[in-house]
């Protein structure tokens, strides 16, 4: 008899979890082992229990599912990493496979086509869904660059230039700088802006 397919779930929805869990189970060869709430958990728990897959959230609070995939696999390289999110955004898309996930699928896909990318991913091949890699395909790289999305990350709620500065161990006018070359590569008005553009199209 095939051993089960053994899964992490890193989400910070426990409902979310709880319902995805509970409709990959009834598949019979996918398990889940361990969960955790937030990206912080995900590496420490991915080297207890060894999944075979990791069903990783991208937007979450403290650390990202982005930066979460990257700290599993370095943790725990034979763990494949497939991307389940609400933001179908061609910037994720990009950002994920760069920091080593093996699929993208959003959440609205049906239950039968998730269990499916993950036999898929166990196996070895990459999944993505084919729209958003069409779209990936026509947006192209993000160009901003890092310190321009950490400056319009860092401003999205509001923050005053010399609080940014300060996070970023940076002038206060290098930090105009990069938020000035963002408004005008994202063709908005302000960083308030250009902030929202950068979400849209998953560059921030």
């Amino acid at each position: 008899m095939t051993a089960p397919i053994r899964l992490m779930l890193v989400d910070d929805q426990a409902l979310v979890r709880g319902a995805m869990g509970a409709l990959l189970e009834l598949e019979g060869d996918l398990v889940v082992v361990a969960e955790a709430a937030d990206g912080a958990q995900a590496a420490s728990l991915a080297v207890d229990t060894t999944p075979d897959v990791c069903l990783m959230d991208i937007q979450m609070p403290g650390v990202d599912g982005i930066t979460a995939t990257r700290q599993v696999r370095e943790a725990s390289p034979a763990t494949r990493v497939l991307v389940v999110t609400t933001f179908a955004r061609p910037g994720y898309l990009r950002q994920a496979l760069d920091a080593g996930a093996s699929g993208f699928i959003v959440k609205d896909a049906p239950a039968d086509r998730l269990a499916d990318a993950v036999r898929r991913v166990h196996a070895g091949l990459r999944v993505v869904d084919p729209e958003l890699a069409e779209a990936s395909l026509f947006e192209g790289q993000s160009p901003l660059t890092e310190r321009e999305q950490q400056a319009l990350r860092l401003s999205a709620d509001g923050r005053a230039v010399a609080q940014i500065a300060a996070e970023m161990f940076l002038s206060a006018g290098t930090v105009r700088n990069h938020l000035s070359s963002a408004i005008g590569k994202t063709g908005t008005e302000n960083r308030s802006q250009a902030a929202q553009v950068a979400r849209e199209k998953g560059w921030i």
